[in-house]
């Protein structure tokens, strides 16, 4: 390897420049995220490159925020479009558990209280939470101030994209000295 930041491939990662952009935009929806973590490839491992990205993505100015937010739905609705990042979603989402009419009532109150206040769709990981922990979230965040609820959106969206990233890279880590995986699978 000559050290130069320009190649075609990721070696550890081993994916061609377009597919590496396109998991990258899957898990962070910010085209100046994506150029950085990209030209400081390639990354040892996933882990290496979730904390080399989340770095990169702390903090982020409220023009990549909502740069970023654009990518999801709102909490309780159907990603739109079809790609990585609407596939990821509608799974995160689907782990909210069994429909409660009345939870979900109630977020959607809460989406449209929120989108008035702050101007943007409520943002917040759903893996590991249920419908109802969303709700008291949305409440309990609905009480911040813009900069406060900015600051907590923001990692809201770090925490997404590690998960994703995880996701998304499972299966490009290399065994050995290999710099090449020995399965070609297609990946998200």
């Amino acid at each position: 390897m000559d050290g130069s930041p320009t190649t075609e491939r990721c070696a550890v990662i081993d994916l061609p420049e377009p597919e590496l952009r396109e998991r990258l935009t899957a898990a962070l929806g910010v085209r100046r995220w994506v150029d950085d973590v990209i030209a400081a490839g390639p990354f040892e491992s996933v882990a290496t490159l979730s904390e080399f990205a989340r770095a990169s993505a702390t903090p982020l100015p409220h023009e990549e925020l909502d740069e970023a937010v654009a990518h999801h739905p709102r909490i309780g609705e159907k990603p739109i479009g079809v790609g990585a990042s609407q596939t990821l979603s509608h799974g995160e989402q689907a782990g909210l558990g069994a429909a409660d009419e009345g939870v979900d009532a109630a977020i959607a109150r809460g989406n449209k209280v929120y989108e008035e206040r702050f101007d943007r769709v409520f943002l917040i990981r759903a893996a590991g939470r249920s419908r109802q922990e969303i709700l008291d979230e949305l409440q309990r965040r609905l009480k911040n101030d813009p900069e406060a609820e900015a600051d907590e959106a923001g990692e809201q969206l770090r925490q997404i994209m590690e998960l994703r990233l995880r996701t998304l890279f499972a299966d490009t880590e290399t065994t050995g000295d290999s710099e090449t995986s020995s399965d070609s699978g297609a990946g998200a």
